[in-house]
């Protein structure tokens, strides 16, 4: 016996429970908004450029993320480090520095590499030991804990701003999209806990050797299409209504019957979709809970100007740097992305004076004269949700009020920050709630 599931969005939540519902032996439909699949880390044709819309890698923790991506065929088209190791530079010191692990357990597995951090003074780095372990004892799930400031709970236990900003954001802006200040102890502790203090090896980064829609969208489509699954582009579903036992969802011209739904699309949309009494949240959710902004800076150089695939700054304004040579096409000279994340300072501006902020710090921090052939910027106004203090409460789980309607995506109640392997295993968790409510012809599928 099989089941219709309609699936609206078609991001890697969307797609990762669309696959397992296509597996499990039901009819599968995917709605997606947009002409392709990927959500938020997808890639477009600029002139000769492959560009990604903005910079996603992964750590050796990413499991959920891992096994998507053998699902989807593409585990040759990533890199994974064979040990965590990045550069970070700053302008103030003539050579970069390297965060390191070592063959030694966590959380002493970095103790080197803290210790011969010298954008901190010695101070400041041997203080970090007691602040890292003293996190290891934080309840990320505890109201308390989210109730909380990161910054708040660093400051009480002796780290300075100095710390904080050249140590603990250099991690958690990239992972969490905010600063300390604006996130919650809760999340933080989550983060750190599972990438540094627990296991050695779960910090190792990995990132895609191609363009994020040879790695996301065209093999989720080919692997839908195989499993059976129909996929409808150009479909924004707008309005969702009980139809007898079932449901009977519309997008656009569009009008479908479905015995479930998996409704995988941003907090806003949700919101307006929902059905009354749907889930126990409060009013204006969706707004509380906000959004936070990643800008990307392209830069394409005439001659080649960094050695390392990624790198971090700091005492500058640039946060992260990737080289996208090879992913992007370009045969001469070199391409980097630069990632700014909660930059909610950034979004409004206009190229130019993006430019006239960026590309300075970013010659400082390479120390390079080297000419720009091409500058564009890329913008992701609601890149994830805004993670800050209290936000445990506004993020639902997949299991709603209404029978054979579940929510997926990385701004549910996953225990993760939005990452990719967040929305992977909000789109798990959503095809299991909704497995376990339809008889299927396949067993084993998702245990």
């Amino acid at each position: 016996m099989t089941g219709r599931v309609v699936v609206a969005g078609g991001g890697l939540a969307g797609i990762t429970a669309a696959l397992h519902c296509a597996d499990a032996g039901h009819q599968v439909t995917v709605l997606e908004s947009r002409g392709h699949l990927g959500g938020l880390t997808h890639s477009f044709r600029r002139g000769e450029l492959e560009v990604d819309n903005g910079q996603h890698v992964f750590l050796r923790c990413c499991t959920s993320y891992l096994a998507l991506l053998r699902r989807l065929g593409v585990t040759g088209k990533v890199f994974l480090q064979p040990k965590l190791s990045i550069q970070v530079r700053s302008p103030r010191l003539r050579e970069p520095v390297w965060l390191r692990r070592t063959p030694l357990p966590a959380p002493v597995h970095l103790a080197g590499s803290v210790l011969k951090y010298r954008p901190l003074a010695l101070a400041d780095r041997l203080r970090f030991a007691g602040a890292a372990l003293a996190l290891r004892s934080v309840d990320p799930a505890a109201p308390s804990s989210d109730a909380q400031s990161f910054a708040t709970w660093l400051s009480a236990h002796g780290q300075s701003v100095e710390a904080v900003t050249k140590l603990w954001d250099l991690v958690g802006i990239a992972t969490l999209n905010a600063r300390a200040t604006g996130a919650s102890l809760g999340l933080a502790a989550a983060v750190f806990q599972l990438g540094l203090l627990t296991d050695a090896a779960a910090a190792d980064i990995g990132w895609s050797k191609v363009a994020l829609r040879q790695l996301h969208g065209d093999p989720a489509l080919a692997r839908l299409t195989e499993a059976g699954a129909e996929v409808v582009f150009g479909a924004k579903v707008s309005a969702l209504r009980r139809d007898g036992d079932g449901w009977r969802v519309t997008a656009g011209e569009t009008e479908l019957s479905a015995d479930g739904v998996v409704l995988a699309v941003p907090p806003s949309a949700t919101a307006r979709i929902l059905p009354p009494g749907s889930v126990e949240l409060p009013p204006r959710w969706a707004e509380q809970l906000g959004s936070s902004p990643i800008v990307n800076a392209h830069v394409v150089f005439d001659r080649k100007v960094m050695d390392e695939p990624f790198l971090a700054a700091v005492d500058s304004e640039v946060q992260w740097v990737f080289d996208r040579t090879g992913q992007a096409g370009v045969t001469e000279g070199q391409y980097v992305a630069v990632s700014m994340s909660a930059a909610d300072d950034l979004i409004d501006l206009p190229v130019r004076a993006i430019r006239e902020r960026l590309l300075p710090a970013l010659r400082e921090v390479l120390r390079t004269r080297a000419g720009v052939r091409d500058f564009f910027v890329t913008r992701e106004r609601h890149a994830t949700f805004r993670p800050a203090p209290g936000c445990a409460a506004l993020r639902p789980g997949p299991v709603t009020q209404a029978d054979g309607l579940v929510l997926a995506g990385a701004w549910t109640a996953t225990g993760w920050p939005a990452t990719m392997e967040g929305a992977v295993r909000s789109g798990e968790a959503a095809a299991r709630a909704l497995l376990d409510t339809m008889p299927s012809k396949r067993e084993g599928i998702l245990t």
